[in-house]
């Protein structure tokens, strides 16, 4: 296989949030245009990450299993993807869309997937410069870490009248 026909692909974090939802759109459009798949990838923690903070009062909860973590995640990458595939087939020819659950960190595991792709496409869920800061950024890791071009697609701003 030539690389060309190795990178035909856009990568898209999909985690069942508004923003994953946007991203994903714009995924399937700059798919369509590049004439290429799109990978929906959706990162999950897995039961070693729970373990980390199973101590004090969440030391009583039950952590999942891995299979469980990955049937899951993979349950929820794939009913977003169908629905907003769904809401966009009139609109346009849809490309090849293919879903997968990775263990691990967002920003890590999606940097990772996107190492050969064409794109790699993410939400903003609009937290703000401090908030970014503070609560983490999987868009931000992303931005610093990957080698392919990435697009962060903010959520519509809904302004009054």
């Amino acid at each position: 296989m030539t690389e060309d026909a190795a990178r035909r692909v856009v990568v898209c974090g999909v985690d069942g949030s508004t923003g994953s939802r946007y991203a994903l759109q714009e995924a399937i459009r700059s798919a369509v245009r590049r004439g290429a798949r799109v990978q929906a990838v959706a990162a999950y923690e897995p039961p070693e990450m729970w373990a980390a903070m199973s101590w004090g009062a969440a030391g009583d909860l039950p952590i999942p299993d891995a299979a469980t973590l990955h049937r899951e995640a993979l349950k929820l990458a794939q009913g977003l993807v169908d629905e907003v595939a769904s809401g966009m087939a009139a609109e346009l020819t849809l490309p090849e869309i293919t879903v997968e659950a990775r263990p691990g960190r967002a920003a890590e595991e999606l940097v990772d997937i996107a190492r050969r792709a064409d794109e790699l496409v993410v939400g903003h869920r609009g937290r703000g410069a401090f908030g970014s800061v503070v609560l983490g950024s999987v868009g931000l890791g992303c931005v610093l870490h990957a080698t392919c071009p990435i697009t962060v697609v903010p959520e519509p701003t809904v302004t009054g009248t």
